[in-house]
């Protein structure tokens, strides 16, 4: 994942650690407007759950929850513009 962040501008960074932290710490399995769960994961990540954030939401986390363990994983950082994906430099098609 840290490849996924170093594709990112670093200006994002903290409004990224910000969105995990006020959105993912208490109820990551909550679905709110911009919480998800996935219908699939995009690229070989396994994630199941989707956090949109940042300006006009262009970011996604994906995550997966480990609710025996009460522990939140982030699979994967991207940047999403129109219907393409960028994660750690690579794109993929939604």
């Amino acid at each position: 994942m840290h490849a996924h962040l170093k594709s990112l501008d670093r200006r994002h960074l903290r409004l990224l650690r910000d969105s995990i932290e006020q959105q993912l710490l208490s109820a990551p399995l909550e679905q709110t407007r911009n919480r998800k769960p996935l219908e699939r994961s995009p690229g070989p990540f396994g994630a199941t759950w989707e956090l949109r954030c940042g300006p006009e939401n262009r970011f996604r986390i994906f995550y997966e929850v480990m609710e025996s363990e009460r522990q939140v994983w982030i699979l994967a950082v991207g940047n999403k513009e129109g219907n393409r994906l960028r994660i750690g430099g690579k794109e993929f098609v939604l």
